[in-house]
């Protein structure tokens, strides 16, 4: 074949390929529609004892299903030449249809096929190259994780059926009052493990800095779909949590991981190790608003993370900086600095509270909205330390980031929450104790630390995390000299 007809070849997109694509922009087109026509009174359609559609469903379906179309599209074109580029797209579809089918799913023993299935399929996109060894044993070491998180949440279902004689969600979660309570907590707890090993919380959060060998599309992909499961699988287990009483632990899990997460980015000198630690900050975010009762924040969450992340990943190759590091900038902040960025942060909160109805009392609601504030305040930061923005730009950029932001985020929510409504326990704002208090000063002042680079000054510290933030040794990719 001479070179010419290679490369068109090449740039022709197959028969398979077109038709994979256009059946998941179908898909998002009809689970959209569907969801915009019944949004104000969504309907529940059950298909026996096995499946139930509902608004939470459709809405995943709508964000998987786009994800996934965008992900093909971009392989389909990222991918010429690759020998198992249809391998790739099959299984893109596939893991879509594995997502969909487990939000639809009230059998539990679907529902931890699926699961299963999301995982298997995950670790095949991860190592789909066979050729390259530290991608097959990044996928070999998250297989092994996916299977420990389906083995704890089978574990889970497990005790709950042998304790109400169903195998339906529903009618298990309605008949809890009548399990015992250490069979509620214990399986509870097995539940919040397989959640926080979907979503590499700490200490499970090696297999996602490791994964980052898989091609671009494949980490595309795991950060706007796969991660996020653990949202889900936490909101459709709500009252479980309740039941046993451990939001507390699951608030702490998660705000202990955030912090970690959130230190660890700033010392990665490769684009997708910064935008894996990022990944493991935001899913640890969203286990946090699980724990202060508020899931539909967690979905809204899982989201726009899907949204903001996938685009990250897929523009990753133009910000390459797999390069020597640079001496840190310098972070100086100024009094007149401080002040804006605490006015505004204030104001983020204010807004997020009147459109919502969010901490205007004295419980959880108060956590949601001050962590709300704190967004705003470092993205705030960021623009007035923008040194190709003049003091104009940035005095207009400022209040627009506010108010157009904070405005169209509570608006999701609040659109999340009424899709969400006929489920059970998924918006209880919990009591407000001590330790949301502690954590919150703490917050403040992890924030402070990592805009003043202090951090950089304590070595052991310095060394701590960056050891922690490593992914296994045997993914990271080295040149071997012959």
């Amino acid at each position: 074949m001479s070179t010419t007809k290679h490369l068109e070849s090449l740039n022709k997109k197959s028969a398979l390929s077109q038709f994979l694509i256009s059946f998941t922009w179908l898909i998002f087109l009809g689970s959209t529609a569907v969801t915009i026509f019944n949004f104000s009174n969504f309907p529940t359609w059950n298909l026996g004892s096995y499946f139930q559609i509902n608004g939470f469903s459709m809405l995943l379906w709508s964000v998987v299903s786009f994800f996934s179309a965008i992900v093909q599209m971009y392989a389909s074109n990222y991918m010429k030449g690759f020998k198992r580029k249809q391998s790739f797209l099959l299984y893109c579809i596939v893991f879509s249809f594995a997502v969909m089918g487990f939000v639809i799913s009230v059998h539990v023993v679907l529902m931890v096929l699926f699961w299963l299935f999301m995982g298997l399929i995950m670790a095949k996109l991860i190592g789909i190259d066979s050729e390259w060894k530290e991608a097959q044993h990044a996928s070999k070491f998250a297989r092994l994780n996916y299977l420990g998180g389906v083995f704890f949440f089978a574990l889970s279902v497990a005790l709950l059926v042998c304790s109400t004689g169903s195998f339906n969600k529903n009618e298990i979660l309605a008949s809890l009052e009548g399990v015992p309570q250490w069979i509620t907590i214990v399986a509870a707890l097995c539940l919040i493990v397989s959640a926080i090993i979907q979503s590499a919380i700490f200490p499970f959060h090696r297999w996602l800095l490791s994964a980052m060998t898989s091609p671009t599309p494949a980490s595309a992909l795991m950060h706007a779909g796969f991660v996020n499961g653990s949202g889900i699988l936490l909101a459709l287990f709500a009252p479980l949590l309740f039941s046993a009483n451990l939001l507390l632990l699951i608030f702490i899990i998660g705000g202990l991981t955030a912090i970690i997460a959130q230190f660890s980015k700033l010392m990665q000198v490769n684009v997708k190790q910064k935008l894996a630690c990022s990944t493991i900050a935001q899913m640890s975010f969203m286990v946090m608003q699980c724990g202060l009762g508020f899931f539909t924040a967690a979905v809204t969450h899982l989201i726009l993370h899907g949204f903001y992340k996938a685009f990250l990943f897929l523009s990753a190759g133009e910000e390459i900086k797999n390069s020597l590091p640079t001496k840190p900038d310098i972070m100086v902040i100024k009094p007149l600095q401080t002040i804006i960025v605490a006015i505004s942060a204030v104001l983020g909160g204010l807004i997020f509270g009147y459109v919502t109805g969010k901490g205007v009392g004295l419980d959880s609601g108060l956590f949601l909205t001050f962590i709300v504030a704190i967004t705003v305040g470092q993205v705030v930061y960021n623009v007035l330390n923008q040194g190709a923005l003049g003091a104009t730009q940035k005095l207009l950029i400022t209040p627009l980031l506010i108010i157009a932001g904070i405005g169209v985020y509570a608006l999701i929510y609040n659109g999340v929450t009424v899709l969400m409504q006929d489920m059970p326990m998924v918006n209880v704002p919990i009591t407000l104790t001590a330790i949301h208090v502690v954590f919150g000063i703490v917050f403040l002042i992890a924030f402070y630390i990592m805009l003043s680079g202090v951090y950089r000054k304590v070595p052991w510290l310095y060394v701590k995390l960056m050891n922690i933030s490593q992914p296994v040794s045997k993914s990271i990719v080295y040149f071997k000299s012959k």
